[in-house]
């Protein structure tokens, strides 16, 4: 994950972290084995000091989910403020994937202990809940507004991982905040796709008499396989593409009886891997595939992989609205057709299907050229880190 990136990198540029999370239980919805039988192994990663704080775990329904969530942040709120008492610190950050509550324990200590306050926004809520259907009640959305504009308006630094969040987290500061104190800040690639890959996958075999689309994360509704595999269908005939699909998800189930019932050979499921396989993965594709369904808070998100895609140096298939597709059109690393274009997705990879290795092989290295240059982990953490010192400036001049 890139907040365990996070803390390696400032830990090994000398400054001492501190992280307050809850009990280990993600993915699998239950406290790891490892973690009861020894728990004090876990109070520390990679030199930082690891607090953790007693929360309900996931489970697997969404009635568990809510309280898992809901008891992490109250029980962040007090139990880690007890626990951190008589302690200071320079900056918090808030790691803001969903939800956004979980920034409240931090605003909390941020009075306490007088310390500026960092969110990295990564969803936009409550939009992203109303566009995957969790909530279409517009009375409760409204609710969930008005907390967003209570976080955000007492947050110090809104970090934004797409230009394209300005408008929408601007509407909930009621507050006017500075155009420096709302930042752009995008996402990195783990390190797993950065460096070379010098091993072979025993997950699939390089086969040169087919062109490979490898799709990688998560498999729900938003990442429109419908589209996916009536492109695959409307092609299986012009050209030979092996598609493949690895991660698991909402739409795990419907997918593999999608592809069982309609005899779609040419689609390998593979299922759930570790981070660690996915750059061997990554080597023995032709062209990565990334797609998201129409949205107005989808075409705003860059998704994680867009990375790691970008710094694997593989050519890529867009199948998106919004800022991924002109990250993928202006860095010259692929093709891009408008979200749920099945008929325009296949035209692309009849297209890029047709180009010659050293022409795939230069759209992989112009990708790899622009993640080094716009989002490279160094280059983001060397920014981070300036903020950080410019923000404890602040908080000290005006005391």
């Amino acid at each position: 994950m890139r907040i365990n990136n996070l803390v390696e990198g400032f830990v090994a540029k000398g400054h001492e972290v501190t992280v307050l999370t809850g009990l280990p239980n993600y993915p699998e919805g239950a406290v790891y084995a490892e973690f009861r039988r020894e728990p004090k192994e876990f109070s520390s990663y990679h030199g930082a000091r690891v607090i953790r704080v007693p929360m309900l775990a996931r489970g697997k329904r969404s009635i568990t989910l809510a309280l898992n969530y809901l008891s992490f942040f109250t029980s962040a709120s007090t139990i880690g403020s007890y626990k951190l008492r008589g302690q200071s610190f320079d900056s918090i950050f808030v790691y803001a994937v969903s939800p956004i509550m979980a920034a409240i324990p931090a605003l909390i200590l941020g009075r306490l202990k007088k310390t500026p306050v960092f969110i990295w926004v990564l969803d936009l809520w409550p939009e992203t809940l109303s566009a995957v259907g969790i909530i279409k009640s517009p009375r409760v959305l409204g609710v969930v507004g008005k907390v967003v504009s209570w976080i955000y308006n007492r947050a110090d630094y809104l970090l934004l991982q797409s230009r394209s969040f300005d408008e929408n987290v601007k509407r909930y500061c009621t507050r006017s905040i500075s155009s420096d104190r709302l930042v752009y800040f995008p996402s990195w690639a783990e390190d797993d796709f950065t460096g070379e890959t010098t091993v072979a996958s025993d997950l699939l075999q390089r086969d040169e008499s087919v062109f490979t689309i490898l799709f990688a994360g998560n498999l729900g509704e938003a990442q429109d396989f419908p589209a996916i595999l009536s492109a695959a269908n409307s092609i299986k005939a012009d050209l030979p593409v092996r598609w493949v699909i690895v991660g698991d998800g909402r739409a795990s189930e419907w997918l593999s009886k999608h592809v069982k019932e309609h005899r779609m050979d040419n689609v390998l499921l593979l299922g759930r891997h570790p981070l660690e396989k996915m750059p061997a993965l990554f080597a023995v594709a032709d062209a990565l595939l990334v797609s998201l369904k129409t949205n107005e808070v989808f075409e705003k998100t860059i998704p994680g992989k867009v990375q790691a895609y970008l710094a694997s140096g593989k050519p890529i298939i867009a199948m998106i609205d919004g800022e991924a597709a002109s990250v993928v059109v202006e860095s010259g690393a692929g093709m891009a057709c408008g979200s749920g274009d099945a008929k325009g997705l296949a035209d692309i990879v009849r297209r890029m299907g047709e180009l010659s290795a050293e022409d795939l092989e230069k759209m992989g290295k112009a990708g790899r050229s622009y993640y080094l240059e716009h989002f490279s982990k160094e280059t983001l953490f060397c920014r981070l880190e300036i903020l950080f010192k410019k923000a404890t400036v602040r908080r000290r001049d005006h005391r």
